[in-house]
């Protein structure tokens, strides 16, 4: 008997994947937590019915969210990431001897401890000493800190339910305000290749734009994210994506990636049109507002 987990991606569409077998089913304080086992992809696993990562395309979100800032940032030691239960951004980071820290803010405990049982790869960047993890709502750890952090990473699921307080101007302003004068955030910005995923790109960069002076927006291609299309965001205090991009500097690190390249970094910020117009709207929006405010 064929077995195939299926993710709605509109009401019209939707991605099916043969599975071997279901490894673990659970509901935690906030979401329906499944693991499951296939042929194609490997373990791969589902919060709430949505695909988080597989084995075999995680390395791509968590190359992309990383190495993008760390090679245009010059000096990262202190790093906050929102979410990243699963501890793969954490792992990435760790292969940087500068960082000097790394906290991981994730709420839903049963995540973590789900991620270190089926997904041991993955979750050993939270066995490096550098890393802690605290349980606890992201914007509320986030109140409490200023002129913190050199990077900000924010590693949440989808703007909806628990995680949907981590996705609100008030959010985004309080990352701006935890960041120390040069800092970056990065946050995943998902894709406006639906109709219906459209308004909450839109409002993204909107908020995003309206709290830091630098705002670029970035792809990558994730065959388990919706579309397959996925993008990230990167807003600054000081530092370009593209011109401050320190190529040499990172290479000399001579560290082993599958996904990314400064090369592939640069061409990442190449968007379609259909984004470009997307994002250029928004922004003009955010200046009209503001004018309005000020006057």
């Amino acid at each position: 008997m064929d077995f195939w987990f299926s993710q709605m991606e509109t009401e019209h569409v939707k991605t099916s994947i043969r599975v071997n077998k279901q490894l673990y089913s659970g509901q935690s304080e906030y979401q329906q937590i499944d693991v499951f086992e296939t042929q194609e992809l490997g373990k791969m696993i589902v919060l709430d019915g949505e695909i988080i990562f597989s084995e075999a395309d995680e390395f791509i979100y968590n190359e992309m969210v990383v190495h993008v800032p760390m090679a245009v940032h010059p000096n990262v030691k202190q790093v906050l990431i929102i979410g990243g239960g699963d501890g793969g951004v954490a792992r990435v980071l760790t292969q940087y001897p500068e960082i000097e820290h790394i906290d991981v803010v994730e709420q839903d405990e049963k995540f973590v401890e789900i991620s270190k049982e089926f997904f041991p790869e993955t979750a050993k960047g939270f066995d490096d000493e550098r890393v802690t993890v605290t349980n606890m709502d992201g914007l509320r750890f986030l109140r409490r800190c200023r002129d913190k952090y050199d990077l900000i990473i924010n590693d949440t699921t989808d703007p909806f339910g628990y995680a949907e307080g981590l996705f609100t101007r008030e959010f985004y302003g309080s990352c701006y305000r935890a960041l120390k004068e040069d800092g970056i955030m990065v946050y995943q910005h998902g894709s406006p290749f639906y109709d219906e995923d459209e308004e909450a790109f839109r409002a993204m960069h909107r908020k995003a734009y309206k709290s830091f002076p630098i705002n670029r927006v970035y792809q990558a291609n994730i065959p388990t994210c919706p579309s397959g299309y996925w993008m990230f965001g990167f807003a600054s205090k000081k530092y370009h994506p593209l011109k401050d991009l320190d190529t040499k500097r990172w290479k000399a690190r001579d560290l082993q990636t599958w996904y990314y390249t400064t090369n592939l970094h640069k061409g990442a910020f190449m968007l379609p049109r259909y984004v470009e117009d997307l994002l250029v709207e928004e922004e003009k929006a955010a200046k009209k507002e503001s004018k309005e405010n000020i006057e």
